[in-house]
């Protein structure tokens, strides 16, 4: 479901004085909203992760040293 389809299935509730005042969604489009928030959330971890400069050794090498066999 895309942000706009997501946006169009929600459901405003006015208040009497005429005010919005909430939104209303079926649980499904919450768990996409939440879903696309995580994503979100990951992909700007990752983004910050690859601009960390850091020493890494290869994957074979740690386990040598952890002793953790081949």
């Amino acid at each position: 479901m895309t942000i706009a389809e997501i946006l169009n299935s929600v459901k405003i509730v006015v208040n009497p004085d005429g005010h919005q005042s909430a939104v209303v969604v079926d649980l499904d489009v919450w768990e996409q909203i939440v879903t696309l928030l995580e994503d979100a959330e990951d992909a700007e971890e990752m983004k910050q992760a690859r601009a960390v400069k850091e020493e890494t050794i290869p994957w074979k090498t740690a386990k040598k040293e952890l002793k953790l066999g081949e």
